[in-house]
C-alpha cells in the first residue's frame, strides 16, 4: 500500500503527531514522515527509543485529547512493553495511540537470526498486551484497509492502543529523502581504520546493523580470523555494556566497543555506568552519522548533540573525536596512550555499498570464535 494512502487516513482520523524508532519494513512510511515533515517538528519527532516514543504519545493525547501514531521495528516492543502495559493501559490511565509495528522474521520470511524469535512471538506479545491488531501487507486492498482502520479507530476511542503489524512490502512510498550528512569519510573505512589500529590481543564489540556486517567483511578481505570481534545481533544499544564487563574481567586485555549514534542515544545511561567503573582498557568508539542508517537513513533523534562532552561528563577519562581518515589516525594515537575508559566521536557519511554483504558464519559460531580466544579453552558446554 502508498504510505501516502496510510498518512491520509491517519490525518481523516484526526492522528496529527507522529514518533517512533525507524525500522526498513516501515521505510516507505518513514521517507513519507520525513518528506512531508521532517523531525524535530511539532508533528513528526523521531525518538530516542521506543519507550520513550510511547511516552511522547501519551503526553500529546493528555494534552490535546487527540491519539497519536508510533512506529517501531517488532523488536522495539520490547523497550515499549513497560509504558504500554502501565501507562497507557486501559487498567491505568487508558491512553490510546495507534502503533505500526514492522514484522521482522515473520513465520515462513526468511529474516535474520535476531529476528526469528521475535517475529514468532510478535502477535502472541501483542495479545498478551491486550493491543487489538490487523495485518497490512502488499496486498492488503484499499476496502480492507479502511475496514480494519475504522475497526482499530473503535478500540481506540474506547482507550485502548492498537497495532497495524506490517509485512514486508506492505507500505511503499516514491519519496527518496536526501539523507546525507555533509561527512566524507564512510563508516566502513573508519571501521578498516579503526580494526587496523588494534593489537593482536584485542578485542572488539560492534553493535548491530551494518557496521558488524562491515567489520566481518574487512577481515574477510585481510585474510584474518573472526575470533577478535563480537558481532553484536539484535539488543540494539546495549553493545557498550557488553564491552564493559569484558574489559572489567580480562583487565590485561584492550576492548573496543565500535558502537553508532543511534544505538548509543537509545540507552544514554550505559555513559554513566562506564565513567563510574572506569576501565582503562576501554575504547568506546561511537561512529556519528547522524541517522539510522541501516534501517533507512532517518535522522537520529538529535544531530547536534555533543556525545564527547556528554562523555566527559559521565567520567569518561579521555574523550576525543575525529572527522577524517588523518584526523581518526591522530585520534587513535592519543586513545592507545591515555588512561580509558575513552570516548572516540567518530563523524562519517551516511550510507553503504550496495553489495554489502552478511556474515557468513552463524552467531553460535561468532561466540565460540570469542569465548576460544578470551577463555583459551572452552570448559562450559553451551548446549547445556
Amino acid at each position: 500500500m502508498n504510505a501516502e494512502i496510510f498518512l491520509d487516513t491517519c490525518g481523516r482520523y484526526g492522528i496529527d503527531f507522529y514518533t517512533g524508532v525507524p525500522d526498513s519494513q516501515l521505510k516507505g512510511l518513514c521517507d513519507l514522515l520525513y518528506a512531508r515533515y521532517g523531525t524535530g517538528t511539532p508533528t513528526h519527532m523521531v525518538a530516542h527509543n521506543e519507550g520513550g516514543a510511547v511516552g511522547l504519545c501519551a503526553g500529546h493525547y493528555l494534552a490535546t485529547g487527540r491519539p497519536a501514531l508510533c512506529y517501531m521495528q517488532n523488536s522495539g516492543l520490547g523497550n515499549a512493553v513497560n509504558p504500554l502495559a502501565s501507562l497507557m493501559d486501559p487498567a491505568v490511565y487508558g491512553l490510546p495511540c495507534l502503533l505500526v509495528v514492522g514484522w521482522r522474521g515473520e513465520p515462513g520470511v526468511r529474516d535474520e537470526p535476531q529476528h526469528v524469535k521475535q517475529g514468532i512471538i510478535t502477535p502472541g506479545q501483542l495479545d498478551l498486551l491486550g493491543i487489538p491488531w490487523r495485518i497490512l501487507s502488499g496486498e492488503t486492498d484499499r476496502e480492507t484497509f479502511e475496514a480494519d482502520f475504522a475497526a482499530l479507530w473503535q478500540e481506540i476511542r474506547g482507550g485502548k492502543c492498537a497495532a497495524f503489524l506490517v509485512r514486508k512490502g506492505g507500505l511503499t512510498t516514491d519519496k527518496k529523502p536526501d539523507y546525507r550528512n555533509g561527512y566524507l569519510m564512510t563508516r566502513e573505512r573508519a571501521a578498516d581504520i579503526l580494526t587496523a589500529a588494534g593489537a593482536p590481543s584485542d578485542v572488539y564489540v560492534c553493535t548491530t546493523g551494518k557496521l558488524s556486517r562491515e567489520v566481518f567483511e574487512i577481515r574477510e578481505r585481510r585474510g584474518e580470523g573472526h575470533g577478535q570481534d563480537f558481532l553484536t545481533v539484535g539488543s540494539m544499544g546495549h553493545a557498550s555494556m557488553i564491552a564493559l564487563k569484558m574489559a572489567l574481567d580480562q583487565p590485561g586485555r584492550r576492548v573496543w566497543c565500535l558502537d553508532g549514534d543511534g544505538a548509543a542515544l537509545m540507552h544514554l545511561g550505559a555513559l554513566p555506568v562506564i565513567g563510574r567503573a572506569a576501565p582503562g582498557n576501554l575504547i568506546h568508539a561511537v561512529i556519528r552519522n547522524e541517522a539510522h542508517e541501516t534501517v533507512g537513513g532517518m535522522p537520529v533523534c538529535d544531530r547536534g548533540l555533543n556525545l564527547s562532552a556528554l562523555a566527559a561528563a559521565a567520567g569518561y577519562g579521555r574523550v576525543l573525536s575525529a572527522s577524517d581518515e588523518e584526523g581518526l589516525r591522530a585520534a587513535l594515537a592519543e586513545a592507545k596512550a591515555a588512561a580509558g575508559p575513552v570516548m572516540l566521536e567518530v563523524r562519517c557519511a551516511c550510507g553503504a555499498r550496495p553489495d554489502l554483504g552478511r556474515p557468513t558464519t552463524t552467531p553460535a559460531q561468532n561466540r565460540d570464535e570469542l569465548m576460544q580466544i578470551l577463555q583459551k579453552v572452552h570448559d562450559f558446554d553451551h548446549k547445556m
